[in-house]
């Protein structure tokens, strides 16, 4: 029987978590409610929340103005060979870094350790300068190569692995299993959760990017659906804010799928990689 203490506890509890949901929510689903504007009710001071005109002319000028499937492609292409790049390369690392007796392994991990305190920011130059002088520019090497490890997804993936017992691994050694074979037939298997922890988090950051997509790419034909859209809502003396509200709407689609669709093992993948 619950006391009267407890349901005032709950209660303030559920306020505040709903006070926490709208923070986090409100901004989407204006958004969400604003693409359906026309431009004028945009600009409204003050701001409406409720479309009192609603409008699809936003959703139709994104796919006339711009060459919306040559943008959507350009960044499914590069999102998923970056997942996909970090899936493989981090987990092999990882498990090397878990698993494997080799020397010089303590000071690698060190490595991985401080890679993961440099900002972003202080290797960008060193990277473009690199990328230019082997002629990846303008090119979907270019968008992909630098990403395609680093150095969170291998601290990730070491850390999940260390939970998976020795024994196992010993067990498949003596039945003559050599380490590749360890690796895909069990071991892999069993990183479902942070596989999906790290495929998500590889693919939000991938498919926002904006500015090495914005430095790199040089022509229409390999623009990113992120630089598109900065670069053609913005006119001579304006800002089209319809059109960013409705291309940030198309843009947050595919993510949000991925994240429904794995959600479950990015959970449990959280829970189990020592990131609590």
């Amino acid at each position: 029987m619950l006391t009267r203490r407890d349901v005032i506890a709950r209660i303030v509890l559920y306020t505040l978590l709903f006070g926490g949901l709208l923070v986090v929510v409100g901004p989407f689903l204006w958004m969400l409610l604003s693409s359906f504007k026309p431009e004028g009710e945009i600009r409204a001071d003050p701001p409406t929340w409720w479309p009192q005109h609603w409008t699809l002319t936003h959703y139709h000028e994104l796919f006339a103005r711009l060459d919306f499937p040559r943008y959507f492609l350009n960044s499914a292409v590069v999102a998923v060979l970056v997942t996909l790049g970090n899936l493989l390369f981090c987990s092999l690392l990882g498990y090397a870094l878990a698993k494997l007796n080799f020397p010089g392994r303590k000071a690698l991990f060190l490595t991985v350790l401080g890679m993961l305190m440099v900002p972003g920011m202080v290797t960008f130059v060193p990277q473009f300068v690199l990328v230019s002088n082997l002629g990846l520019a303008n090119s979907y090497a270019g968008l992909v190569l630098p990403f395609l490890a680093g150095p969170f997804g291998v601290f990730l993936m070491r850390q999940f692995l260390l939970s998976i017992p020795d024994d196992l691994i010993e067990a498949a050694r003596v039945d003559g299993a050599g380490e590749w074979r360890i690796f895909w037939r069990i071991v892999l298997p069993l990183c479902k959760p942070a596989l999906a922890t790290l495929g998500i988090l590889t693919f939000l950051a991938s498919w926002n990017n904006f500015l090495w997509p914005l430095v790199v790419a040089t022509t229409d034909d390999m623009y990113t659906l992120p630089v598109a859209l900065a670069l053609y809502s913005i006119g001579q003396n304006r800002i089209y804010f319809g059109l960013l509200l409705a291309g940030a709407v198309v843009v947050v689609l595919p993510v949000l799928i991925v994240f429904l669709v794995l959600q479950r093992q990015f959970l449990r993948g959280i829970a189990t990689t020592g990131l609590k």
